[in-house]
């Protein structure tokens, strides 16, 4: 069996990633990522930045963030501590599901990340306080390529498990869609 394993979800370029766990009385080990494993699963992912958060209160909402097609970016999502509710929305104008959105339970120590492909938006719900997340990103940030979908907008009808709190000042600012939303074209 190798250390990784990928399984497509219903967002085309969308998957999980589960990661071998080797326990013993120590406790456990698990490879979270692997650039080699991916490459020859054909999602080649190189690392250009590590990001950490953690959200302090059960139904807190971070996202819908994404980077423009100037500047797109991969992001590889493993949870540390509590769990998550995890959405990637689509946004490839030229996809069957542009503008569907999928979501995974991600939950500390299962083993399991989320690989969301470039052109994507990405954002998340703490299912339980202090809930810690590990992004791996293929760019660097760049804030004048950033952009972002309303967590709340109808035309996504995102249905949150919890009801939606303690958004950022600027997650809160994300306009709706509107007819002309063009998507992100990778």
């Amino acid at each position: 069996m190798s250390e990784l394993q990928l399984q497509a979800l219903p967002l085309a370029g969308l998957f999980s990633l589960r990661h071998r766990r080797h326990a013993d009385a120590r406790g456990q080990f698990s490879r979270l990522f692997c650039e080699g494993s991916l490459s020859a699963f054909g999602q080649p992912f190189h690392i250009r930045q590590i990001n950490h958060s953690c959200t302090a209160e059960r139904g807190s909402v971070r996202g819908l963030h994404y980077q423009t097609a100037a500047q797109p970016e991969a992001k590889l999502i493993t949870c540390l501590r509590g769990s998550v509710w995890d959405v990637a929305v689509d946004l490839n104008p030229d996809s069957a599901t542009f503008l569907h959105w999928h979501a995974e339970h991600l939950v500390a120590g299962d083993g399991r990340s989320l690989l969301i492909p470039a052109g994507f938006a990405h954002g998340f719900q703490a299912l339980s306080d202090d809930a810690e997340l590990l992004y791996l990103h293929s760019a660097d940030y760049a804030p004048e390529h950033e952009a972002g979908l309303s967590v709340q907008d109808p035309r996504l009808d995102i249905a949150w498990p919890l009801p939606v709190k303690n958004l950022s000042v600027r997650d809160a600012s994300h306009p709706l869609l509107t007819p002309s939303f063009a998507g992100v074209r990778l």
